[in-house]
């Protein structure tokens, strides 16, 4: 193409080039790390930055929107090692300040939580010992850490005594079970935890794979000792937790969700939407349509893999589980490991309402 031909082919193209003030374009700004003093100073001044810092400094907005609506009831969902990963003071302290008023988890994140809560330690990976190594000395592996056997031994001491006192004529359910080990660290330990935090709050804590988890094979081996003496044993019915839940948000005014992670967690909670409108539709029950008006998530996985831990809250409006943003709905989506996010939102937030009281 000649210089005289490509020019002409362009001379009519005439742009009009905006002013980005008159437009109402909200303006970035440099992160001068000179006048950041808290956490709270660094994550809003990421929220004027780009890329995964401004998806965390707006993440913290909507955390403080959902912990600034006292008619919003939050439901905090979390999957992975957060635990064991020494997350677990921070879902504790959102806990006690009132924010999250429903957890829903895996088993092993409880039962990690419990071993921290219960005074014992998890230790850092020496990379010179192989896996056979770790496994013949008893040292079970976390990617970069290490939850020795000794601890889940101690546990299960814990969670035995609460077993043998178990009236077998009371249905177990999840939540049943998470809260009389919250008693029992209220009663007897002096440190915090997060089934502490939730029992003293009355925080109901919903552990949806119960048998895929240590304390799912601690009530499986406890009713086979039950059964060699001859005993009744313990009956668990999961959809006692799946109406409980349930239950408790129908008579919310409105709901907010944080989930860390992924996994049955996630799903369980967001299915509150549908299960809702299948028991109207299908049912005929006269129950008022409801779904998530808040959500915020942390998880670095990427959509373009398919599975729900990636899904943007947008594909869970298509299911019924989310208000759309124009009817109200208010969302957040960090791609970043939680143990890095997870921190530095919920310590903004803390800070933004302590000096707001």
């Amino acid at each position: 193409m000649s210089e005289h031909n490509h020019h002409d082919e362009g001379a009519g193209i005439e742009r009009e080039l905006h002013d980005p003030i008159s437009d109402k374009l909200v303006a970035l700004e440099p992160l001068d790390l000179s006048k950041i003093h808290t956490v709270d100073d660094m994550v809003r001044a990421m929220a004027k930055t780009a890329f995964t810092g401004r998806q965390l400094g707006l993440a913290a907005d909507v955390l403080e929107a959902m912990a600034r609506d006292k008619e919003a009831f939050v439901v905090m969902t979390l999957a992975g090692a957060m635990t064991v990963a020494k997350q677990g003071l921070i879902v504790a302290d959102l806990v006690d300040a009132g924010i999250v008023k429903t957890i829903v988890s895996t088993g092993a994140l409880m039962a990690h939580g419990l071993v921290e809560a219960a005074g014992k330690s998890h230790f850092v990976y020496d990379e010179k010992m192989n896996d056979v190594e770790l496994y013949e000395a008893g040292y079970n592996r976390v990617y970069d850490t290490l939850e020795p056997e000794t601890n889940l031994n101690f546990v299960e001491g814990i969670v035995a005594k609460i077993l043998e006192k178990w009236d077998a004529d009371e249905v177990m359910c999840s939540y049943k079970l998470n809260r009389e080990i919250g008693r029992y660290l209220h009663e007897h330990v002096a440190g915090r935890g997060i089934l502490k935090s939730a029992f003293e709050k009355n925080v109901p804590v919903f552990v949806p794979a119960f048998t895929d988890s240590e304390m799912g094979l601690d009530v499986a081996l406890h009713n086979r000792k039950r059964i060699k003496e001859g005993r009744k044993t313990i009956d668990f019915n999961p959809f006692l937790d799946l109406e409980y839940f349930a239950e408790n948000l129908l008579k919310q005014v409105r709901l907010g969700i944080f989930t860390i992670g992924g996994g049955v967690p996630r799903n369980w909670s967001q299915q509150f939407g549908p299960f809702i409108e299948l028991r109207h539709r299908r049912g005929g029950e006269d129950l008022p349509l409801k779904r998530y008006h808040y959500g915020l998530r942390i998880c670095p996985e990427p959509v373009h893999w398919g599975g729900l831990s990636g899904s943007p809250y947008s594909e869970a409006i298509s299911w019924g589980k989310f208000v759309p943003p124009a009817e109200g709905g208010k969302f957040g989506e960090v791609f970043v490991d939680a143990t890095v996010g997870l921190p530095m939102i919920v310590g903004a937030v803390l800070e933004r309402l302590k000096k707001n009281k």
